[in-house]
């Protein structure tokens, strides 16, 4: 995208950058270790695998979607090694519906990018787009009778089909089942065909009917289960749960995302008039920034008082991350982007996203204002966020909303801070430095 914007439009030069200090979240959920994920993981795959009997020498179709989930890589190398152990033949299937521009070749670049390469997780990728139907939803799926149900061609060839995800709340909907297994299931290996058909029903029907489409495709396809992972809310596995293919989308699956739900990733304050994003990405929520911490949904059937989160004024974000390969879904939720940002977007691949995604693509894909530079964007926000009095702006500074352990605030937020038992802050303030991002907290 080309952009050539005079430096005299929407900045304010006059406007100076504040001083912040840094902060950081005490996490009280204690990760796993290196070990202890292995351990988990491999206890899990062996409960799934005694309750179902497989030929030797079966093939069994991984699906692996397209989020940066902690320690994926580990994840996925250690049930391909058990599955080998059993005389199984693994291979590597790309479940993110229309993610990745919708084609095969980019569904395995996203994968390569989180470190799912034969040569790593020992095991072969085999992408398509190509779907084939399965069946029909009956008369147990209220109002969604006759619905068509595809799923991705080769896991339809394999002897068995395993899924590996995280459990958490989705971005667009609030519902007994919302991101895990049996999403993955349904429109991760649905891809576009069967992600957009899923979606046409908007939200609500998102909600709904996915996991009717769950269901039907665990109860008529060889699904061995799932490896549900469950993450802390700095982003570090916490939790390691088998999920056999008849409870898929059912009370278990709704358990773990009660559990999860109550660990996600969190702002510490209830209000700002500006926060600073260093990156977005796919990677890091289907949406680029996840709704439940920006507290913004912008989906017409959900008002936006019902959405859990923070009230923020105005969002700032500098960057996309190289692992979105261009795909700047929802991009629309964020007020100001720098041009840098702008000029990674992959418009191709982002309009296939959002158009999948229905009503909340429409939605979110207005374009924000565009900023030359980062400090641009600090200025233009402190001067537009409505607080006459410049000194009392809440700003916060986060690296991207799946890593809130490192943030920066202004003075604004010192003194809340200060008193706020799950946080350290910093001594001594310093000018705000955007020449780099935030350390990495997970």
């Amino acid at each position: 995208m080309q952009i050539e914007l005079p430096s005299h439009l929407f900045t304010f030069p006059e406007v100076p950058l504040p001083t912040v200090w840094r902060v950081r979240q005490i996490e009280r959920t204690p990760a796993l270790s290196q070990e202890q994920i292995e351990h988990r993981t491999r206890e899990a795959l062996e409960t799934l695998l005694a309750s179902r009997s497989l030929p030797r020498r079966a093939s069994v179709a991984v699906g692996v979607g397209s989020r940066g989930i902690a320690n994926l890589a580990l994840i996925v190398r250690t049930v391909v090694g058990v599955l080998k152990a059993h005389g199984y033949c693994p291979f590597i299937v790309p479940a993110m519906g229309s993610h990745g521009g919708a084609t095969a070749q980019g569904q395995t670049e996203v994968l390569l990018s989180y470190g799912i390469t034969p040569e790593n997780v020992g095991a072969e990728i085999k992408a398509t787009m190509e779907v084939s139907p399965i069946g029909e939803l009956t008369e147990e799926a209220e109002g969604y009778k006759g619905f068509p149900v595809v799923c991705d061609r080769n896991a339809l060839q394999a002897d068995a089909i395993l899924l590996i995800n995280r459990i958490k709340p989705h971005t667009d909907f609030t519902g007994p089942i919302e991101s895990g297994i049996a999403k993955m299931l349904a429109i991760g290996l649905g891809k576009q065909q069967g992600a957009e058909r899923i979606h046409h029903y908007g939200a609500a029907g998102l909600r709904d009917l996915m996991p009717h489409v769950a269901r039907y495709m665990a109860a008529h396809l060889p699904v061995l289960g799932g490896i549900a992972l469950i993450e802390n809310s700095l982003g570090h596995t916490s939790e390691i749960h088998p999920l056999p293919s008849h409870v898929i989308g059912r009370a278990p699956e709704q358990a773990l995302l009660e559990k999860s739900r109550k660990l996600m990733p969190h702002l510490p304050f209830s209000s700002l008039d500006l926060l600073l994003v260093d990156e977005m990405g796919k990677n890091i929520s289907g949406s680029c920034m996840d709704t439940h911490v920006i507290g913004r949904a912008v989906m017409p059937s959900i008002p936006e008082s019902e959405w859990d989160g923070p009230n923020i004024r105005l969002i700032a974000v500098f960057d996309l991350t190289d692992a979105s390969h261009g795909n700047a879904a929802a991009f629309g939720l964020a007020d100001m982007i720098t041009e840098r940002l702008a000029k990674k977007i992959d418009f191709v691949a982002s309009y296939i996203n959002m158009r999948t995604s229905g009503e909340g693509g429409t939605q979110r894909a207005r374009l924000p204002l565009i900023l030359p530079t980062p400090e641009d964007c600090v200025r233009t926000g402190i001067a537009t966020c409505g607080r006459g009095d410049r000194t009392k702006v809440r700003l916060a500074r986060i690296r991207n909303t799946a890593d809130l352990q490192n943030l920066e605030i202004s003075q604004a937020l010192l003194e809340e801070a200060r008193r706020n038992p799950d946080l350290e802050v910093a001594q001594e303030g310093h000018p705000l430095d955007l020449s780099r991002p935030l350390p990495a907290g997970r």
